[in-house]
């Protein structure tokens, strides 16, 4: 017990060593470009300024956003989604694998719960005791379920996912800004430091390691960004697009595809003046979307708006928005 205790410490230390690297170049690049670059080399104090400012505006938002990336705590499936003590018991003490997706599917009845594992049975987490919500997956690293989870992120130490997707995009938006702009105006003191033009000094060094890196990063920013906004389009997560979600009728890489303009709004929300900034804008919970189905005739919710707007505690057991008049039935 104390050995897997200091392994799970070591391994939450060493998971810091990625965002320590991010931190280190970014605060490198604030004191080349700032000092090195603006104070002691521009000469042309409205250049000097100029820069300064847009640098600072660009800076900020890719510092909040990266900063949203991290600390943002995954969601985790609502209570709704935990078995009751009386169907925990009764699962643990069945021992037939086929009653005990039986259980499950009775439990699932009052869930809108479409996707199901790759053997058809309703997906369940053996570790967090939940019924697993459409498109959540379980995150042996952050060791909890994540809703909506795209992936694991070594660079920002988190899983991305329904709480902090947008900030995610944002973060790579505007990392990719900061690099041109970077690139942008540090190309002409570049050419005159390798060519000669400007005396050798520290500043040298700093000028022409700046434009590397900043051209570096943005062509490996640029392809992982440009592969986001594909899924976003698609209306699918990283997990999604190498193992199609599973549905009654069968695997369904657009199961959730919605169209590109409601598939946008699902991540940044209908107000797009908040589009870029960091700060949740998001539709739903995170435990309901709606579904677009080759066979929606066979399910009446697979194209309902309204199901993903429940929320938590606002609604009557195996209904949608408190309205009787539409339950929540599965196919099994």
């Amino acid at each position: 017990m104390a050995l897997s205790r200091g392994l799970r410490f070591c391994q939450r230390v060493f998971s810091w060593i990625p965002v320590l690297i991010i931190t280190s170049v970014v605060l490198w690049s604030y004191y080349a470009y700032v000092f090195e670059l603006c104070l002691f080399t521009i000469t042309n104090t409205f250049e000097k300024v100029a820069y300064l400012l847009v640098f600072h505006v660009c800076f900020v938002m890719f510092s909040w956003t990266y900063w949203k990336s991290i600390f943002t705590p995954p969601a985790s499936p609502c209570k709704k989604f935990q078995l009751s003590y009386s169907d925990k018991e009764r699962y643990e003490l069945e021992e037939r694998p086929d009653a005990q997706k039986q259980i499950l599917a009775e439990i699932a009845k009052k869930l809108p719960i479409f996707s199901r594992a790759q053997s058809g049975a309703i997906r369940f987490c053996d570790r967090c005791q939940v019924l697993k919500p459409d498109r959540c997956h379980h995150c042996s690293v952050c060791e909890t379920c994540v809703l909506k989870m795209d992936h694991h992120c070594p660079w920002v130490n988190n899983c991305v996912g329904f709480s902090n997707y947008k900030f995610f995009l944002l973060f790579l938006s505007y990392s990719m800004v900061y690099c041109v702009f970077i690139a942008a105006t540090v190309f002409q003191y570049f050419l005159k430091f390798w060519g000669g033009d400007l005396n050798n000094g520290p500043a040298k060094f700093h000028v022409l390691f700046l434009m590397f890196v900043a051209l570096m990063f943005f062509v490996s920013l640029m392809f992982l960004f440009s592969y986001h906004c594909w899924l976003v389009s698609k209306n699918r997560s990283t997990l999604e697009a190498f193992s199609a979600p599973v549905f009654v009728g069968g695997p369904d890489r657009n199961g959730f595809n919605v169209g590109m303009h409601r598939n946008l709004e699902q991540v940044f929300g209908e107000n797009r003046r908040l589009w870029l900034l960091p700060i949740f804008t998001g539709q739903g919970n995170g435990h309901y979307f709606p579904l677009k189905s080759l066979n929606e005739s066979h399910n009446p919710l697979l194209a309902n708006d309204e199901m993903w707007e429940e929320s938590d505690e606002g609604s009557d057991e195996g209904s949608i928005d408190g309205d009787p008049s539409v339950t929540i039935e599965m196919e099994h």
